[in-house]
């Protein structure tokens, strides 16, 4: 069909005309992860660009576990395999040294400034230059069923059972409270549903869990690892609780619950098996489209619970504080897309970058379940129209206010993002899994994982990943 449509639309003596900029005989390839996630938003854009083009997009789709080593081995042989490559914001520092600037004139405008400070001014930059642009905002955050929670008989149980009213949760023992009432495999209900699979994003949640603990406003950047030292902080009393309650969370999920990648709770929520989840914004799209959903219509959003204790890492004691302090996490940080120096058709390409990422396409990406697309615009979030397609007035507004709400808090918790950050969460994945099974304690895993993230920092060099970690937790170069 898209054949057929380019020659239609670009045939001989007709292309200058129909075809702006035109590339027509131009066939870029991009590497995602395989679909649906993010490959159907990258297709959607390549109809699009198409359309306007006439150029082509072939879209090359790796598993998750080898799309960094199929990017890194391209990148670093100085191929021209790929025209452009889709991945994480934390793989950023390790694939700069191949990567083409982004062209000075898209750094602003509208489009440009239409993108959150969160993307524009901290993972789309690396030393102070833009090599990529975010395609996707990935923030974690709660879904929950409105019809479970708004039930009188249910709400009046629970505050029998627990002491205070049944509400969307401010902290994780909330949490964990609901996902225990809800806890009824006799009628096929189960409390919540997170990722617990190796290779399946399971870090990601349990780093979630751990946010709310140690990512201390009185010592900013000090959740991963000292700002100071560069020591490794997996270990301390805050990240130990944060992985008791994950590890918790696993036995209050559907039987298989270990098994479960993000694709799995998605389908856990959609399906009404479960009272409550956290994750990205995908899940409340899922979960809201009668197309793919038992519970459509009834699905609350959320900030991630929070705390009011949180462990200060420089004076290693608990900060108390007065109000319960909100935990949200941006998880993985949104999908980026960039163009290698190795590529043969650079201008094209960054043309597609534009395509893929302006306010419409990337904005009916955002409305469509699977598409692996979460807001990162401002317009995304703030266009209650584009949302009424799926969600209810009052279910858009949750929604949409979750998201926001979470990627502007004062102590969001950005993601680990420094070179080797691949090597860093292969060790903790590996360790996880024997905590979630029970063959080691929580507090034996962690100092496993401190171990060999400190051997890490000193193989590449606990300078240079100093900082590499400063620079990506927002803090000035040290002296």
């Amino acid at each position: 069909m898209l054949a057929t449509s380019l020659a239609t639309v670009c045939g001989v003596g007709e292309a200058s005309a129909a075809c702006s900029p035109d590339y027509t005989g131009v066939t870029l390839t991009v590497a995602s992860q395989t679909g649906p996630y993010i490959a159907s938003a990258l297709k959607l854009g390549a109809d699009e660009w198409a359309k306007k083009t006439c150029g082509k997009v072939n879209v090359v789709e790796f598993p998750w576990s080898e799309l960094y080593p199929k990017i890194a081995t391209s990148l670093t042989a100085s191929d021209a395999t790929f025209d452009l490559v889709s991945f994480a914001p934390a793989w950023l520092p390790d694939f700069v040294p191949y990567l083409s600037e982004m062209p000075k004139e898209m750094q602003s405008g509208k489009d440009w400034d239409d993108i959150e400070p969160a993307y524009r001014e901290r993972l789309m930059v690396w030393e102070g230059k833009i090599y990529s642009q975010s395609m996707d905002g990935d923030v974690h955050t709660y879904t929950y069923r409105t019809d479970l929670f708004s039930d009188p008989k249910e709400k009046d149980a629970f505050k029998a059972k627990y002491g205070y009213d049944l509400a969307p949760p401010k902290t994780w023992k909330q949490y964990l409270d609901i996902a225990e009432f809800f806890q009824r495999p006799d009628k096929g209900l189960w409390g919540t549903a997170e990722a617990f699979r190796r290779g399946g994003q399971q870090f990601w949640f349990f780093f979630s869990h751990a946010a709310a603990y140690t990512n201390n406003p009185n010592y900013p950047g000090a959740m991963f690892f000292d700002p100071e030292t560069m020591d490794a902080q997996i270990n301390n009393p805050g990240w130990v609780k944060g992985l008791e309650e994950y590890i918790r969370a696993s036995k209050l999920g559907p039987p298989n619950a270990l098994n479960f990648s993000f694709g799995e709770v998605n389908a856990a929520v959609a399906g009404g098996q479960v009272a409550e989840s956290i994750g990205w914004g995908d899940t409340g799209v899922i979960a809201a489209d009668p197309k793919q959903s038992k519970i459509s219509g009834k699905v609350g959003s959320a900030m991630l619970p929070g705390s009011d204790e949180i462990w200060n890492a420089k004076t290693k004691s608990w900060d108390k504080f007065p109000n319960v302090v909100p935990g949200p996490f941006m998880a993985f940080g949104g999908w980026q897309i960039a163009v290698p120096k190795a590529g043969k058709n650079q201008q094209a390409a960054w043309d597609f970058v534009k395509t893929l990422t302006s306010p419409d396409v990337s904005g009916q990406a955002a409305i469509t379940g699977g598409s692996g697309v979460n807001p990162y615009r401002k317009s995304h979030t703030a266009n209650l129209q584009l949302w009424s397609k799926i969600f209810s007035p009052e279910e858009a507004k949750e929604y949409l206010g979750a998201q926001s709400d979470s990627i502007n808090a004062k102590n969001v918790a950005l993601d680990m993002r420094l070179p080797g950050y691949f090597s860093y969460t292969e060790v903790v994945e590996i360790e996880l899994g024997k905590a979630l099974a029970g063959q080691t304690t929580p507090k034996a895993a962690l100092d496993a994982i401190a171990k060999e993230w400190n051997r890490l920092t000193d193989e590449f060099g606990r300078a240079k990943q100093l900082a590499a970690y400063r620079a990506a937790m927002g803090l000035p170069p040290k002296n």
